[in-house]
């Protein structure tokens, strides 16, 4: 064996490398459950017992590695992480808009063809969202004004910096629409991650979404999505407003009484006038605790001045908070329809706008939010914006209460001493994305730029302010576009289930490589284990977290390993029976399988590659593990074997080394099947059951696709007793409006996942609560199933129609570097072509099955990871191919009187008991990850269960036979124009009894 020393070498520095980032996660693992064990008592772990044990070791050294000591907080950050799936937590997409960046770019210009242009462009990224938004607006705009100007709205001193002029052409500001917006995503990206850095989760994951304008964030462990969501979509837009006083706004509400009162009776004329009597709306007050000492720290007293209101009117019906201009929560949203009327336009002044606190108050066991009148100014800019401050943290007020407090830079100091001055007397509001925090009044001006908010915050309330006051205000704002909530148990469950399927998978390969193959078995298996060792400590090694497809993706690698191994063996073997000594037949097997197995392994490593990169969540997870496997399988199997192997042949247990068990004694290797000649048969078959399938699809309304790909929201809800799904369902039908409603069990027979379409296309987070709201309202008919909602997700129409995109280009990208790869490797096109219909061919199978499946009322739904099964199938249907196609161009170069027609079937025949070890193998790890995988990934175990019989039998019936019409038939025509279209299926007529 060559480069011994080199491969001992490699070995042995990946080793170390290895032991020493797991030993990161031992001691993590270690160090948990030391708190664990604390914070237990009567068998009840006291969870915030336990918080503050790690929190006590946080920064105190838990292990000294060459001198050097580790933090507990070094260790989490270098440790193995699980992900969401097995953890629990929260994964987030969000995407910038750059529509507001368009708009502030032309200074909020009120342009028609501008406005109408913009809103356009949003209809059109419905249905194009793999065009960017500034492609479209210029589209829409061309289409509206085709000899307008954009100079002309984007001309501004503000822009001058950006190469905007009067002479600037459309293109030109197009180009700096572009950068500006991808400038914008940039700083969203920073500043997100400042966000997220500073929430306190360990081992977040942040990322850009290649090629888009989305941000793709994963909080593992996270217990308060709701707080996530605040963090994350805020804008962190800090503003200060001068307020009116209630006598200055009171005679506009009054007047608009009037108006409504006017339009109710002249809307209902038959009605008698309603009796009138004086209701009081008191103007908002301050919040005296709100600037700390910088401010008054009494209330503004309260103003006795009523306004009169009609008790008729909507406004004496809406505003009923006691004390104050408010409404009850229930009746925000009517009052926000309210204020936005033609009515209220028509009468508010313009420099009037109204806005609500950010929290309710609770009075009288009902909840109420306060309504505050902000004086806008002429250009609608706040007199001062965050900008100014240069430093915020979370404090406390002289009364022990959180609040944040803040320092501004010189220039800021400056206006707010101003802005202070100029309102002795009267409230200033503070406002973040458009809520009011506080409203003190003013009592002396204020300079040193020291000010303070307090709003009823809790103390991580406050926390989360002062971060994202301190990371910025993001450019532009963000919305949630995909969301999953995974809780804590179901995470528990996927470890158990991941931990019983890499067991029962690993136990029945060594078994069988052990029964199979004897002294050699075991030295595979030694080899397999090590392998699974080096994916391990590759993935601490980068910090890739382990998740459930990853778990799937590290099951597979063991059968996929185990494919050079036969390779190899089953080489040896074969040359032992030609009479070689067993030191030449491993030399000559491990030499003459070499090409065979790099071949395989780059076919399913560019597969893995492309869904890497195309694929985001779980599809990236399964990539990155299924890509580490490999290329450690090669390096187990091929070198570590070989050597291990070289030392027994050089001892005493040489004699005893036979590549052979007690499964394989008596087998009858001598195969001599007219495979090819049966290829017509195979033709037919595959054509019907294809066509049957796809004709059931049809009738069953389409493909069973997921939220993947279709869009909506699906909950996964826990019961105490068994449920019938159809039952539930039923019940659900009213509340989520009849849109697209599924209802399955899920794993378990007290366990329902929910799916619904129902307003899939708004991807707002009022539109998340409503439906939620609406699920549970379905489900208080079972409410003494007690029913909870253990996790949720959602998937927006954009994001749904880029994840299609995504996997039809990876389908298409794999396809063509298997064709190209195949190409370069044989030198001939009819080998390309027949590989990729091959592998058509078990894709579609694939796809029909499913619908074959429903016939039988077994569902299962078409997904991310049911692309990625898809891509795997690939691989591992291309592995046969490529290994026969070896062999085959073994034997023409071997025997160069030959024709392919002659030598097909002998390469079918030697290579078939190869064929079938290797899908034997990997068919029994899959049914094994069916079983015990649990419900997330018994789609692609199905798939991948379907695929790896259809793989073996289109390697045998589709591949080669194709190759045989098309090359290999002109090839026998032009060697003997009388020859029969039947091959010659006979390996005894070959020059050389060489096999693989």
């Amino acid at each position: 064996m060559r480069n011994k020393g080199l491969i001992i070498a490699l070995t042995l520095i990946v080793s170390v490398l290895c032991i020493y980032f797991l030993s990161f996660t031992m001691v993590s693992r270690r160090v948990q459950q030391q708190a664990e064990t604390y914070a237990t008592s009567n068998g009840q772990v006291n969870q915030l017992k336990r918080q503050r044990y790690l929190d006590s070791v946080w920064r105190a050294p838990v292990i000294n590695v060459l001198g050097v000591d580790y933090t507990y907080k070094d260790v989490r950050q270098s440790e193995l992480g699980l992900g969401l799936d097995l953890k629990g937590g929260m994964h987030v997409t969000l995407e910038v808009s750059p529509v507001e960046i368009i708009r502030a770019m032309s200074g909020n210009s009120k342009d028609p063809a501008f406005t109408k242009a913009l809103a356009q462009a949003q209809e059109l990224q419905k249905t194009n969202s793999g065009t960017p938004f500034t492609s479209l607006f210029s589209q829409a705009y061309r289409s509206i004004a085709p000899e307008g100007k954009l100079a002309r709205i984007f001309a501004n001193t503000t822009n001058k910096s950006r190469g905007i002029d009067i002479n600037s052409t459309n293109a030109q500001i197009i180009g700096a629409i572009d950068r500006e917006v991808e400038e914008a995503i940039d700083r969203s990206f920073n500043i997100l991650r400042t966000r997220v850095d500073k929430f306190g989760v360990n081992q977040p994951n942040i990322q850009r979404v290649k090629g888009t304008g989305r941000i793709q964030i994963e909080l593992p462990g996270v217990d308060n999505p709701e707080r996530v969501r605040k963090l994350l979509q805020g804008q962190a837009k800090l503003e200060f407003w001068e307020v009116w006083r209630n006598d200055e706004f009171a005679p506009y509400l009054n007047q608009l009484n009037e108006v409504l009162v006017a339009k109710d009776a002249s809307t209902k004329p038959a009605v008698a006038a309603a009796t009138t009597t004086d209701t009081a709306a008191t103007a908002a007050t301050g919040d005296s605790t709100s600037l700390a000492s910088q401010l008054a720290k009494k209330k503004a007293a309260a103003t006795t001045d009523t306004t009169n209101l009609q008790q008729s009117s909507l406004l004496a019906r809406l505003f009923t908070m006691p004390g104050a201009l408010g409404s009850n929560v229930r009746d925000t949203a009517r009052v926000n329809d309210l204020l936005a009327s033609a009515e209220a336009k028509a009468v508010l002044p313009p420099n009037l706008r109204f806005l609500w606190d950010v929290k309710p108050t609770v009075i009288d066991k009902q909840e109420y939010l306060q309504l505050y009148a902000i004086r806008k100014t002429t250009d609608a800019i706040a007199p001062l914006g965050g900008e100014v401050v240069s430093d915020a943290r979370q404090d406390y007020d002289q009364g022990g209460r959180p609040e944040v407090s803040m320092q501004m830079n010189p220039t800021g100091a400056r206006r707010w001493q101003k802005l202070t001055a100029a309102n002795v007397g009267r409230q200033v509001a503070i406002v973040l994305d458009d809520n009011v925090y506080s409203a003190p009044v003013v009592q002396a001006e204020i300079s040193g730029g020291n000010s303070s908010i307090s709003g009823n915050f809790t103390i991580e309330e406050a926390q989360d302010l002062s971060n994202v006051l301190k990371a910025g205000k993001l450019p532009a704002p963000t919305r949630i576009v995909e969301e999953a909530v995974v809780g804590p148990s179901l995470g528990k469950e996927a470890i158990a289930q991941g931990l019983y399927s890499s067991l029962a998978g690993l136990i029945i390969i060594v078994v069988f490589m052990a029964l199979y193959y004897g002294k050699a078995g075991m030295v595979a298996n030694l080899a397999l284990i090590f392998n699974i060792f080096l994916v391990l400590g590759v993935l601490a090694q980068f910090g890739t977290a382990l998740t459930l497809p990853g778990i799937a993706g590290l099951v597979l690698t063991f059968g996929m390993a185990v494919d050079a191994n036969v390779l190899i063996f089953e080489r040896i073997r074969e040359e032992l029976q030609a009479g070689l000594s067993i030191q030449d037949a491993v030399n000559k097997g491990y030499s003459l399988a070499f090409s065979a197995i790099f071949d395989s392994n780059i076919t399913t490593l560019l597969i893995a590659l492309i869904l890497g990169f195309f694929g985001t969540g779980p599809v990236q997870s399964f990539a990155i593990t299924l890509g580490i496997g490999i290329l450690t399988s090669f390096l187990t199997a091929v070198f570590l074997s070989h050597l291990i192997i070289d030392w027994m042949i050089k001892g005493k247990t040489a004699a005893s080394l036979s590549f052979k068990g007690p499964l394989s004694l008596n087998l009858n290797k001598s195969f001599n099947f007219d495979i090819v000649g049966k290829r017509k048969i195979a033709y037919a078959v595959s054509t019907a059951i294809i066509v049957f399938g796809f004709v059931l699809m049809a009738i069953q309304g389409g493909p069973n696709l997921g939220v993947d790909f279709r869009g909506g929201r699906s909950y996964t809800v826990d019961f105490n007793k068994a449920m019938v799904a159809s039952d539930v369902r039923e019940s659900l039908t009213d509340d989520l409006a009849e849109a697209g409603i599924e209802v399955k069990t899920f794993g378990a027979p007290n366990r329902l996942r929910i799916t619904t379409s129902y307003l899939a296309n708004d991807e707002s987070t009022v539109a998340d609560q409503k439906v939620e709201q609406a699920v549970q309202a379905g489900l208080r008919e079972y409410a003494s199933a007690n029913p909870v909602i253990k996790s949720s997700s959602k998937v927006g129409a954009t994001v749904a129609d880029d994840i299609k995109q995504s996997s039809v280009i990876s389908l298409l990208l794999s396809v063509i570097g298997i064709f190209v790869y195949v190409l370069f490797r044989f030198e001939k096109w009819q080998y390309s072509m027949a590989a990729v219909v091959a592998l058509l061919h078990d894709v579609l199978f694939v796809i029909v099955a499913f619908p074959i499946a429903r016939l039988f009322g077994i569902t299962y739904e078409m997904d991310q990871v049911f692309v990625a099964s898809v891509l795997t199938i690939l691989g591992f249907s291309i592995n046969d191919t490529v290994v026969i196609y070896d062999r085959i161009r073994e034997y023409l170069e071997e025997n160069p009187k030959l024709t392919f027609a002659q030598v097909a079937n002998p390469a079918l025949n030697s290579t078939f008991s190869r064929t079938i070890i290797t899908s034997a193998t990997v068919l029994m790890v899959v049914i094994v990850l069916f079983i015990f995988g649990g419900e997330t990934l018994r789609s692609f175990s199905y798939s991948m269960i379907i695929g790896v019989i259809v793989g073996a039998y289109s390697t045998l019936f589709i591949a080669t036979p194709l190759v045989l019409d098309t090359y290999g038939s002109k090839e026998r025509r032009h060697h003997d124009p009388l020859a029969t279209d039947t091959p010659d299926a006979d390996a005894s007529k070959l020059s050389a009894p060489v096999t693989r």
